[in-house]
């Protein structure tokens, strides 16, 4: 009788955890939002956006200026270069050539670094977005009693009652009124 009570509280120690953790998860309350429309409406997204758009425009201005007049010169070097039929270059068109791919590596250089920066910004510009939006997640899933958050591109049908965009796109204009386009400049490794 005893062994019979001692396996009986022994088993009951054993299946006590695994029927606790057993229990039923509640039933899911989904809400929708859709970032697309959250990221295009807000009001500092749509400034942020227009700074983007005119850096973008600064580097193909500055792209342009920097990539003609070597084009040209290369059509000159290259034109001198086919004159001479297959005979060594004299001194002066290799100095040429030799100034036009000095030339043509620091435009690279500038236009990579400017092509890097502009790529910083938005990833800073993002980032500040999406440090804002998880917060108004929780907040308005908990104001509209949902325990799921989905992208609408996520879906494939949805009823306008679950849909939280407004409130989502509301609560980010409060929380972010600005965002800064420039990102804070990248540290240098220092040396030991």
């Amino acid at each position: 009788m005893r062994k019979l009570l001692l396996s009986a509280a022994l088993a009951a120690a054993v299946l006590a955890p695994t029927a606790a953790s057993a229990q039923a998860l509640p039933a899911a309350v989904v809400a929708v939002v859709d970032l697309d429309r959250v990221s295009a409406d807000c009001n500092a997204c749509k400034t942020a956006k227009a700074a983007l758009t005119s850096q973008i425009q600064a580097y193909q201005t500055r792209e342009k200026a920097l990539t003609g007049p070597l084009q040209t010169e290369q059509r000159s070097i290259q034109a001198a270069v086919d004159a001479l039929k297959g005979k060594e270059p004299d001194a002066a068109l290799q100095a040429r050539a030799k100034s036009w791919e000095t030339k043509r590596q620091s435009a690279a250089q500038e236009l990579a670094a400017q092509q890097q920066q502009i790529q910083r910004n938005q990833q800073y510009i993002q980032k500040q977005i999406q440090d804002k939006l998880n917060p108004i997640y929780q907040q308005v899933m908990q104001r509209r009693g949902a325990n799921v958050l989905v992208e609408v591109g996520a879906t494939l049908a949805t009823s306008q009652s679950v849909e939280v965009t407004n409130d989502v796109l509301a609560a980010l204009n409060a929380a972010l009124p600005s965002i800064a386009t420039q990102a804070p400049a990248q540290q240098q490794p220092q040396g030991r």
